[in-house]
């Protein structure tokens, strides 16, 4: 029989920096590196609002049978009305995925198979999995530039002027908020702005809201969003509870599309479809907790209480940086929203933070702010500092 003729997987580098970390005997190590929340302590904890719905589960739950294709009804409707609000202008079609990244496989899949030799723009940097995700749908994807990393800020005028290349029927990513990598958001004007250029242009756009709730609360963070869906005719979403809800390990996410009536309901029978031929149905068990969560109001009262624990450590983080690296031109940090900032650090520099300090980050410069202790802040900047970090 033929060998496999399969070649050598590229390395995933945040993969080996998760090794490089454990395999590092230094007590004060510092973990910047990889994209989940973590408390004082540098502990991911489970919620006590998600303990307790999974307490709820275990004494009430009384089946294991399949939930079908789009998932559980119930999970996906209560998500929809905590991003949607009471935005009747457009009918709601959702499907509950595996986590954000098969909401964001399912929105590639629905938009190639409505318009195959379109264009999908995604702004630069990105979440690395964004392109290799969109791509395997078979997308075509081009580029837009988003951020500038030298002058710590979004390029909004040169950004409208690549799209205005675009072509009625093109889609655009956009980060619904707390943009990873680098934690700069559009302004309200800007959501504006944008939303009516989509509008005119006739392009869709396609947004990501992996991070909802954690740059300025749950409310704040949904006005870009919003705007974008109140101004366009056809929107799609795909949202996770991975971070909100600390739930990684379980994947719970979910993809909608806003539309008129009739182009709601086919995209509701195409989100079945398309699951079907990739991973046929959803798991259940982190569904189940999140509509525990979002339909009983204690919990709700509960599972809010601890997000905004979690926002006001991350800002309090923020502040702390910028305050203590003011010097170093680090003021931009606490200006900008949700878990992550890029730092303006060569490769060279990267590797001598990680491997004379212990600090570890993506080799991009890209830093976990919820990664830091404030205990930690004082021999980060000192790093920074030794490495030659100046903005």
């Amino acid at each position: 029989m033929p060998a496999f003729n399969l070649p050598d997987p590229t390395d995933d580098p945040l993969l080996n920096l998760i090794g490089r970390f454990r395999a590092d005997k230094r007590d004060n190590k510092i973990d910047l590196g990889v994209g989940v929340y973590r408390n004082d302590q540098g502990n991911t904890p489970v919620l006590a609002a998600v303990k307790s719905a999974e307490a709820v589960l275990f004494e009430a739950q009384d089946s294991k049978s399949y939930l079908g294709l789009t998932g559980d009804t119930e999970f996906v409707d209560s998500f929809g009305r905590l991003i949607f609000g009471e935005q009747a202008q457009r009918t709601i079609a959702g499907a509950q995925t595996p986590g954000g990244s098969g909401a964001l496989r399912l929105a590639a899949e629905l938009y190639k198979t409505a318009y195959p030799d379109n264009t999908l723009w995604i702004g630069l940097p990105t979440w690395p999995n964004h392109m290799p995700l969109t791509e395997a749908a078979g997308v075509n994807t081009r580029t837009y530039p988003y951020f500038s990393l030298e002058q710590q800020a979004v390029l909004f005028d040169d950004m409208r002027q690549h799209l205005s290349g675009a072509v009625p029927g093109d889609a655009v990513l956009l980060h619904g908020c707390c943009h990873n990598p680098t934690g700069a958001d559009l302004s309200e004007d800007q959501w504006q702005q944008l939303a009516d250029l989509l509008a005119e242009t006739e392009l869709i756009p396609i947004i990501d809201l992996a991070y909802h709730g954690l740059g300025r609360g749950l409310q704040q963070d949904l006005a870009g969003t919003r705007t974008i869906i109140q101004r366009c005719p056809q929107t799609l979403l795909a949202a996770s509870c991975s971070k909100n809800f600390g739930m990684y390990r379980d994947r719970v996410g979910a993809v909608y599309m806003a539309a008129d009536d009739a182009l709601a309901s086919r995209a509701q029978a195409f989100f079945g479809h398309l699951a079907r031929r990739i991973y046929s149905m959803p798991p259940d068990h982190g569904a189940a907790v999140v509509k525990l969560i979002l339909t009983d109001e204690n919990l709700t009262h509960e599972w809010q209480s601890e997000l905004n624990t979690m926002v006001l450590r991350i800002n309090t983080l923020r502040d702390a940086i910028a305050s203590a690296g003011s010097a170093l031109g680090l003021d931009f940090v606490g200006q900008q929203h949700g878990m992550f900032s890029l730092l303006p650090l060569n490769p060279a520099q990267v590797e001598s933070m990680i491997e004379e300090h212990g600090v570890y980050m993506a080799g991009d410069g890209r830093i976990n702010i919820a990664g830091c202790q404030l205990s930690q802040v004082d021999r980060f900047i000192a790093a920074l500092e030794a490495v030659g970090f100046q903005r």
